[in-house]
Order: structure tokens, then sequence, then C-alpha cells
């Protein structure tokens, strides 16, 4: 009966992985442009066997440098694409998104968290982390984040067998590294949380008092955890250099990361706008943890629970792209917490009756969830769904799966247009458009920019930016770099001051872009 009973944290995996795959979600999963390119440079990459190291795919930096740091997750979903085409990308982050949520659940409940709580928690992670559901590989970083945080979070605890052997997966990390930083950026984070749970367990050695046998029982054990993180952290510095460009990858990252220019102009390293569902519901999470702290005061916790939520929160208020992750930390960290705040507040505040302790509805439910071994149901739903992606959506006769870029979003009837009529010669887009003209166009036709902010660098994305906003000497962009065809949404600015301006002529609009073509180019 177990097989057959599906768990809550089974459900959790198959709504999420079905609003993912079969509803609107499926092209809300395509709403950013950037996963065209990579799922060309995958391909691109299965084609000539080797990484690219100069820019394929725009006029501006042909022939230039370019990191193509997460081409392991680019070959994936190129490989996917090829066979199943969006549908398939969209599939294996629906399910990499599903099974992250619902592995959540299972680590709040085994961290001692109260059902309804950790049900609660859950569902405000996942409403936060809507504002970064896209089919783009920092889900992956996601699903890797919670992997690194069981690994060292369980090495927490008495010294024994278990303690012993979970001391040993530790071990596991390096290897995990090595995938995550050929997948994506985001491998940072992993530095950070042991980083964090090596300060603690420093802490902890050197506050200790050795007056009592437990105490120095415990400050052996936090010895022994300071010196294994660390060396943990040494072989894992060591595996991030195991990528196609070496130690220069790392320069890469910094000169990106500490470009003040970069972070400043790109959307998503901008503070969240708390006026989005996504933001209210992080919001939410973060008076939660106000509020924890506030009942239970900052001695109750520990040095890494309290540098956790630290580091998590700012993390989440600095930039929107980490609200995902850093809703994931604050639940792991504050579920527990609250459980225990909740069962010491008085009987009469949360309507409990001591003198009757009959197990409550959540009680039960908790129970039969943590006796619940099975999942039947999720991998029935996992392979129901492949079959279902690999056979162009459809079950039988009924399509189930369309996943595609949204025609109102992306200019899909424009780019169709110069499909027609072989239009030649690099295109101009909005950055944010690039990637799908390099889906649909290449390699017939280059771009002028695109969304890979890192490669074209700050000199660039200045002049080009002048030209998206009309700023003082917005043609200069135009007159330097070679190109004759313009595609733009349909009621920009640019897009209505060029057709004002001699020497540029409107070819084509529809209700999402505007062709427009040098007139000395057509004639």
């Amino acid at each position: 009966m177990q097989w057959l009973i599906p768990s809550i944290a089974d459900l959790i995996f198959i709504a999420l992985l079905s609003l993912l795959a079969y509803s609107a979600l499926s092209v809300r999963l395509l709403g950013d442009a950037g996963i065209g390119w990579h799922i060309r440079t995958g391909q691109l990459i299965l084609e000539t066997h080797s990484v690219p190291r100069v820019d394929p795919f725009s006029s501006t930096m042909s022939g230039q440098p370019w990191f193509a740091w997460e081409w392991l997750y680019d070959v994936v979903v190129g490989q996917i694409d090829k066979v199943a085409g969006l549908n398939g990308v969209v599939f294996l982050t629906a399910v990499v998104i599903a099974f992250t949520f619902s592995w959540t659940f299972r680590l709040l409940l085994r961290r001692g968290t109260n059902f309804l709580v950790a049900l609660s928690l859950v569902l405000l992670a996942v409403s936060s982390a809507m504002i970064h559901f896209l089919a783009r590989p920092h889900v992956v970083s996601w699903l890797f984040t919670l992997i690194c945080f069981q690994i060292v979070d369980s090495c927490e605890g008495e010294s024994s067998e278990t303690a012993t052997r979970r001391k040993y997966s530790l071990w596991l990390l390096p290897l995990l590294i090595i995938v995550w930083v050929n997948v994506h950026g985001g491998f940072l984070i992993a530095f950070a949380l042991l980083g964090i749970y090596w300060l603690s367990a420093v802490w902890e050695y050197f506050h200790l008092k050795e007056g009592r046998f437990e105490d120095a029982l415990e400050k052996i054990r936090a010895g022994k955890r300071a010196r294994d993180l660390a060396l943990v952290s040494v072989f894992s510095a060591a595996a991030t250099f195991i990528n196609p460009y070496g130690w220069k990858l790392h320069l890469h990252i910094y000169r990106y990361l500490s470009n003040r220019f970069l972070m400043d102009h790109i959307d998503e390293f901008q503070s969240p706008n708390f006026h989005g569902v996504a933001q209210k519901c992080f919001a939410v999470l973060l008076l939660l943890t106000l509020v924890e702290l506030g009942l239970r005061g900052r001695s109750s916790g520990r040095a890494r629970e309290m540098l956790l939520i630290l580091f998590a929160v700012y993390s989440g208020l600095y930039a929107s792209r980490n609200i995902p992750i850093s809703a994931l930390l604050i639940i792991l960290v504050i579920g527990p917490r609250l459980s225990t705040t909740l069962r010491s507040l008085p009987p009469k505040l949360i309507n409990r009756r001591d003198d009757h302790p009959k197990p409550t509805f959540f009680h039960r439910m908790q129970t039969i969830e943590s006796s619940q071994h099975g999942h039947l149901w999720p991998l029935a739903a996992l392979v129901l769904t492949a079959w279902i992606t690999f056979h162009a959506g459809r079950l039988d006769s009924h399509e189930l799966m369309s996943a595609h870029f949204d025609a109102k979003r992306f200019p899909d009837a424009a780019v169709s247009y110069l499909q027609q009529h072989n239009l030649q010669g690099p295109i101009f887009a909005p950055d944010y458009w690039g990637g799908y003209l390099i889906y649909r166009l290449y390699p017939r036709t280059k771009v002028v920019i695109d969304d890979r902010h890192d490669l074209f660098g700050e000199r660039l994305l200045r002049s080009y930016l002048k030209t998206l906003h009309l700023e003082p000497d917005w043609e200069d962009f135009l007159r330097e770099h070679d190109f004759n065809c313009v595609v733009v949404p349909k009621n920009s600015a640019l897009a209505n001051i060029l057709r004002e301006t001699e020497g540029w002529e409107a070819m084509y609009t529809d209700d999402a872009a505007v062709i427009l073509i040098r007139v000395t180019e057509r004639k």
C-alpha cells in the first residue's frame, strides 16, 4: 500500500511537473531568449566535438574570445532539442524544478519541521522562485545548491557511526563541483556554504569551554569539522579548474561580476521590485524570518544558522536572480526553528489542549509522510511526460504539449518574413531578442548583439544602450557597425525615430515587431 499511496512530496512533484509541462507555464519557461543561443551552442559542440573559444554568433564580436562557461548544460539541451524540440527543453526544466521543491519539502520534514509549516514554506518558496522559472542553466544551480546544503549540513551532529559516514559524504563535493563549474556560474554558492559552516565550526571550537565532559567532546568534534571542511574546500577549489578554460574562467567571472556598469544595467542583477507577486512572497519569507528571530532571540540559534540567514537575505535583496536560492536556504533554516517556536507557545494561544493530547490531522499526515518510501506515482508521471515529450507532445491523437516562444513577446512573424525573403547580413535587434534570432537564423545569419553581456563588455554595451534609449550620440552605434537590417519592437522609440530618419525604411510591421532596412541597400 505504501507504493500505491502518494506522499505530499510526490504530489508536489507531480503538480509542478504537470503545470510546467502541460499548461501555459510551459511558454513562460521559454520567456528568456537566452535559451536559444544555449541550444545552438550545444549543437555546435556536438557537431564539432569541441567547446567554442571564439564567438560564432555575432558580427560585432566574431572571432573574439568567448567563454561558453555553461557548455555542459548547452550540450544537454542541444541534444534534447534535436530529438524532441522545445518540448524536450521544457520537460528537462520542469523535472529539475519539480524535483528541487519536492525534495526541499522532504528535507524540511527530516529536519524536524512541522508538516503544515513545511508545506506553507515550500509554497512560498515556489511562488518566490517563479520570478526565474525559465529554461536556463540557473535552475540546475537550484538543485545543486540543495545537494550541497544537504551534504554539508548532514555532517553536523553527534559523533557516531552515522556521523562518520556522513563526514565521508563531504568528499562528494569536489565531484559535484566538477559538474557544477561546467554547468553554471552558481558553483560559487558551494564555497559560500562551505565557508559558513567552517566559520561556525571555528566559532564553536574557540567558544566552547572544557569544564564539562560534554563540552570538551563537542569542542573536539567542532575542531574535526573545521579541518574536514577546510580540506574539502581546498579540493573543491582545485576541482573548479577542471573546465575547458582553466584558470582563465575564474578571471573572466571575476571581471564580469566586478564590473559595476554591467551589474547596474543587467536587469536580473538589479535589486527586486517588491510590487511583483513573486517578490511579495519573498518579502513574506523575510518577515517570517524576522518574526522567528524576534520570538526566539539570537541566543537560540547556532552561528551557522545566523550566517546562513544573513547570506540568504543579503543575496536575495542584492539581486532578483538570487531570490530562488535565497528562498530555499531561508526556509531550510527557519522551518525547524518556526516549528520549535510553535511548540513552545502557550497552549491557549495555538488552540492546543494538553489535557487531551489527540494527534491532529497534520500530525497524522506528518507521520504518514515520514513512513512513505515508495514513489510510484511521480515515477509514472515522469515516464508518461517523457513519452509525450519525445512523441511530438502527443498522447495518441491529442496534443498535450506545445512548448514555443510566445509570439506576443518575440518577433516570430518578423523572423519568418526574414527567412522567406532571404535577407542577408547581420541583424540588429534588442539584446533580449538576440538569443531568439540565433535560435531561428543561425548559421545563415548573424546577430549584432544578444544577451551574452560578459562577451560584449562595457564599451560596446554603453554604445548600444545609447542607441536603444536614444541618448545623445545614439547614431554612433549604427555608423560604427556594419548592418543594414533592424528588428525592434513596433512602438519602441528607436523604431519611431528610424521611420523618420533619412536612409531607413520600414519593410515589415506586425503587432510585435517592425523590420527596417537601409534604403540604399534595398535599392
